[in-house]
């Protein structure tokens, strides 16, 4: 009875069932024996065993508590309560004849006492799911605990590798690690051991694992979860012999080659999970599967071929994922004999033709997904008999004809997602009578012209409505404000032309997008009149908008965390956010006059983006201030004065971006405590310094643009020993850096001495993390990429995260062509010219096997351009031009495309495109007389350079070229940009 008074009974707890010390006595009078939960010696009378699992049990875990007086006890389960992270009391060492434990999910914490291993009566122990428990030496936990034939530790904190002893543990036969933090090698002998049922390992990313070479030491293993785990090999075929299996989980396991089409086959099998294993091809089964399988789930691997027929004859099946997989073929109408069938998701492949009208037998179906394929047909009433669907998206293809009436059906329906078809009809007064719908997404859809707003509020339950890209305007009727649940409101890139009136009727409104519209003139305040306090996203990029109502620029909106307003004509003072905004994006307007010191108030801003303006003045050193900000972009303003001598005890910044101002002085020493910085772009300044050198203390710095400024003096001196281990792209062109190259600096690049294979374009960005309410959102940040050629800026919207570059040029280097430059072989563009060069071009860089430009103009290099170069099939801009060259120029391949003017002005060059021609033997035309008659005539118009030139949000497939002058000097990373496409196509 103690033991009951010390613990409330909570019976709020979701994990609470029955509450079985209530029929406990109150005064502990009567046998203790007949109490719920309590088992007595049928001779003695002495409590043996005591199950109180989700018994409602809150509280203190005392270890004086009387429990640890029943000494004789050989089975305890004090499972699913909530012991309010107590520690595991090291009185559970008085229970020494325990042979069944199980504290499962009871909010123990803190670490496991050693005196567990004294135990060694225990058969069975559960600590799983106790999730801020810890055991840092799990050896010595287990070694006297030798009898143990379940072991559940899953989700404790291991932070170690397992210990090898576990595998004489003979008795074993479930075996649970999964998401332990394990790490280091997998002793492979536990898979041998000869009584083992269970083993799940998964969720344990830094461990690392190899299949047995032979035989697997128990015929009777029936779960194997792996997932997660490091494999990268091939799936042996001897695990189709372990025929009593019926879970197999190999997701995100690094495996390659051929799926064993056998393992489909095994006799037991319930569970097949393969997922996220990009490197791995499956085939399906062309006739006997022979399992009953129930859940399979093959997304984001290589399945070759069609669905086949066959699949129809897993009779049992519930689950079927494989999405973004590349099947190819239709949908075989044998699908609709899977009548157990709850989940299908098979979007992002490559599935044509008709959806069969078979699949109206899928009545079981609770969620379908085929979004992004290339299905069509003109019908959709096959959905009619899916009475129990909660989740329907279809969005991304090619249907189309008359939206049907059957849809009014799903009266299970929360979720629809109908984007990207040509249907007509009145679809909204179709889905309204929908009560339980609380997600709606119809972007691109033929709506045009007027909706009447009030057909919104007929929605009862509609939480997200997502109309994007879509002709559209709202009738100017009379809003008959009802109740509405709607919390987030997308009406991107719809024409729309003023703000919709009903906005302001919405009193839930959590996140509001009308960015990429036609909105034009002020920014009413009446839009959130009802959602003042529910609002925590504004989007109104991209529009028209010139002011704030009555040039009120202070938002009253307390629980805002995203704000954006870029892209707009708005011309006024910097608006400083609300005081909890972590995004704050108003670039690209025409704010004016100096940022005001109310900007650091908002202190936690994690994102502050201002480029794009006319602002002046000085930056604000009370930025240093705003800790969690990571994202910096001052670009494109008038700003002047020295950058600040901030961030002396660390900082958060991964970017800062304060190019084209009027920035003078010197780089701040602090920078270099801002150790997380991978971006620092201070190009089109006046900052008259030396090279700062202590940059190579930022170990994550990828990109470095200090052109066109007022940097002097060498390179190479200023340097010790150099670590630019994750640098990508280098542009300190149009500076006065002297000396020679910076052959040290160029040999810790260690980032460009290897080359990346991606299967999917990705870009230079960064992910912003926002809390907001009880949801955390990302935001991607990409960075924009300036080429110049010739005076002319070429932007660029994305910067491939594959892209590596050096821009020397402009600038005052003498001496040779370092041959080290060859070793950074991941280069895609190189730009030495405008310089003094002098000496020979060497070899070496023709291992620069995938570089697209390569400029060594207008310097005073000789002897003969390597006829290895002729091998660089990447190449498409190439210049040596103005140079004292000689002999033939390589031709084949990219040679021949090259025009005469990448090797003018050397006149001792010849062969095609020149007009001189080479004569057998040593009868080569002589060298040139070209001098170098001073410094100035090194150097020339800036050719190529490298900045950030701004950034953009989101994440677009695909490398998107806006607003470019496009010329033969671009063309490089055009021709690259197809190669990549074909080799992702591939």
């Amino acid at each position: 009875m103690e033991f009951k008074k010390s613990f409330k009974i909570d019976k709020t707890d979701w994990e609470c069932i029955h509450p079985k010390v209530h029929s406990w006595s109150q005064d502990g009078s009567g046998d203790c024996c007949s109490w719920e939960g309590v088992k007595c010696d049928e001779v003695t009378g002495r409590v043996i065993a005591l199950d109180l699992s989700s018994s409602c049990l809150s509280g203190i875990m005392s270890p004086n508590t009387t429990l640890f007086r029943l000494v004789h006890m050989e089975s305890l389960n004090l499972a699913f309560n909530s012991f309010y992270f107590s520690a595991i009391p090291y009185a559970f060492s008085n229970l020494s004849r325990l042979r069944y434990l199980n504290l499962s999910d009871s909010g123990f914490s803190g670490e496991i006492p050693h005196v567990f291993s004294q135990l060694s009566e225990l058969i069975s122990l559960d600590l799983s799911y106790n999730l801020e428990l810890r055991l840092p030496n799990m050896g010595d936990f287990i070694h006297n605990l030798t009898r143990l034939k379940e072991l559940d530790l899953l989700d404790v904190n291991l932070s170690s590798p397992i210990p090898p002893m576990l595998a004489n543990f003979s008795s074993l036969t479930s075996l649970q690690l999964a998401c332990c933090e394990l790490n280091g090698d997998f002793p492979v002998s536990i898979f041998q051991l000869p009584n083992l049922e269970v083993l799940s390992v998964d969720g344990n990313s830094d461990l690392s694992m190899f299949f047995p070479k032979s035989h697997w030491g128990s015929p009777m293993l029936k779960e194997l979860d792996l997932s997660g785990v490091n494999l990268s090999s091939h799936i042996p075929p001897m695990l189709a012999n372990l025929s009593s299996l019926t879970w197999l989980g190999l997701s995100s396991c690094g495996l390659n080659g051929e799926f064993p089409v056998s393992i489909f086959q095994l006799p037991n099998l319930e569970v097949l999970l393969i997922d996220g294993n990009s490197n791995l091809s499956v085939f399906f089964p062309k006739s006997h599967w022979g399992s009953p399988l129930k859940f399979l789930e093959l997304s984001w691997t290589n399945i070759l071929g069609e669905i086949p027929t066959s699949i129809g004859n897993l009779s049992l099946l519930n689950e079927l994922s494989a999405l973004d997989c590349y099947i190819s073929g239709s949908l075989p109408s044998s699908i609709g004999n899977l009548s157990h069938l709850t989940q299908l998701d098979l979007f992002e492949n490559n599935l044509q033709g008709q959806i069969p009208v078979s699949f109206a037998n899928l009545t079981q179906l609770s969620g379908l997904c085929l979004f992004h394929n290339n299905l069509s047909g003109d019908t959709l009433e096959w959905v009619v008999n899916m009475t129990k669907l909660t989740s329907l998206d279809i969005s991304g293809n090619r249907l189309s004809g008359g939206f049907p009436s059957s849809f009014e059906n799903l009266k299970q329906l929360r979720g629809l997602g109908l984007s990207l078809n040509d249907w007509h009809g009145d679809i909204l007064s179709i889905l309204c009578n929908l009560k339980d719908l609380e997600s709606l997404y119809l972007d691109s859809l033929n709506l045009n012209g007027a909706l009447d707003a009030n057909d919104l509020f007929k929605f009862k339950s509609l939480e997200e409505l997502y109309l994007v890209d879509s002709n559209i305007s709202f009738a100017k009727t009379f809003i008959n404000a009802t109740s509405s649940k709607i919390t987030r409101l997308y009406l991107v890139s719809c024409n729309l032309t003023e703000f919709p009136q009903f906005i302001g009727y919405l009193s839930e409104l959590v996140d509001l997008n009308l960015s990429h519209n036609k909105i034009r003139g002020t920014i009413p305040r009446w839009m959130w009149n009802n959602s003042k306090k529910s609002l925590t996203s504004i989007d109104l990029s991209d529009n028209l908008l010139t002011s704030f109502e009555n040039n009120q620029t202070n938002l009253l909106l307390p629980n805002l965390r995203y704000l954006n307003i870029s892209s707009n004509l708005l011309e006024t003072i910097l608006p400083i956010p609300p005081p909890l905004v972590t995004l704050y994006d108003i670039s690209n307007n025409v704010l004016f006059g100096e940022v005001s010191t109310s900007i650091c108030e908002v202190r936690y801003l994690i994102m502050l983006d201002l480029s794009n303006n006319t602002l002046n003045g000085t930056i604000p050193p009370c930025l240093g201030n705003i800790v969690p900000l990571k994202f910096l972009n001052l670009a494109r303003n008038k700003f002047d004065g020295i950058i600040p001598r901030v961030y002396p005890n660390g900082c958060s910044l991964r970017m800062i971006d304060l190019s084209e101002n009027q920035l003078r002085g010197i780089v701040p020493r602090s920078l270099a405590n801002c150790g997380m910085l991978e971006f620092l772009n201070l190009g089109d300044n006046q900052i008259n310094d030396t090279f700062p050198f202590w940059l190579s203390e930022l170990a994550s710095l990828k990109v470095i643009a200090l052109q066109s400024n007022m940097f002097h003096g060498p390179i190479e001196d200023s340097l010790s020993q150099p670590n630019f281990i994750s640098l990508q792209i280098m542009d300190l062109s149009n500076n006065s850096f002297n000396g020679e190259l910076p052959s040290k600096l160029l040999k810790s690049c260690h980032a460009m001495k290897v080359i990346v294979n991606q299967n999917r374009l990705a870009y230079l960005s960064i992910d912003l993390l926002a809390d907001v309410t009880l949801v955390q959102f990302v935001r991607s940040r990409t960075y924009a990429m300036t080429l110049t050629n010739k005076g002319t800026k070429r932007e660029y919207s994305k910067i491939p995260d594959v892209f590596v570059g050096i821009d020397l040029s402009k600038n005052k280097f003498e001496g040779f062509i370092p041959e080290l430059i060859g070793d950074l072989k991941s280069l895609r563009m190189l730009n030495l010219s405008n310089n003094c060069l002098n000496g020979t071009i060497p070899p070496s860089l023709a291992n620069l096997t995938i570089i697209e430009s390569l400029d060594l103009s207008w310097n005073n290099l000789v002897g003969e351009i390597p006829q290895q170069f002729a091998s660089l099939t990447f190449l498409s801009d190439f210049d040596v031009s103005h140079n004292r060259l000689s002999g033939p120029i390589p031709h084949g391949t990219q040679f021949d495309t090259f025009k005469r003017s990448s090797f003018a002005k050397n006149d001792g060059l010849c062969g095609s495109p020149l007009p001189n021609k080479c004569t057998n033997g040593d009868n080569v035309p002589p060298p040139s007389s070209f001098k170098v008659d001073n410094e100035e005539e090194c150097l020339f118009d800036l050719d190529w350079r490298i900045v950030l030139g701004g950034a953009g949000g989101g994440f677009l497939v695909g490398i998107v070229l806006e607003n470019l002058i496009i010329d033969k000097k671009s063309r490089w990373f055009l021709h690259y940009s197809k190669k990549m496409v074909e080799g992702w196509k591939r």
